[in-house]
């Protein structure tokens, strides 16, 4: 497994990771891979949405009400369907 050396991390910095680290329960070390591993798949799950995104969206109030309309008779309940 390769390993790498971060120089020059502010007091800032070393202080926020520190905050992390006891929030996650977790060495500094595991704590900067968990950060590192997160942000950078975070790319991979936002090309997923991109190549969906022509499937997900908003309905304008008129594909909405078209889409009501069509359904309407959907939203009746017929008493006679839940008697024995």
């Amino acid at each position: 497994m390769k390993s790498i050396t971060i120089h020059g991390i502010d007091t800032v910095l070393d202080k926020k990771l520190s905050e992390k680290s006891k929030e996650y329960g977790l060495s500094q070390n595991r704590t900067v891979k968990f950060i590192l591993q997160n942000s950078l798949m975070a790319d991979k799950k936002a090309s997923k949405k991109e190549m969906f995104s022509d499937l997900f969206g908003k309905w304008t109030e008129k594909e909405k009400l078209s889409f009501d309309k069509r359904i309407e008779d959907l939203e009746t309940v017929n008493e006679l369907d839940w008697e024995k």
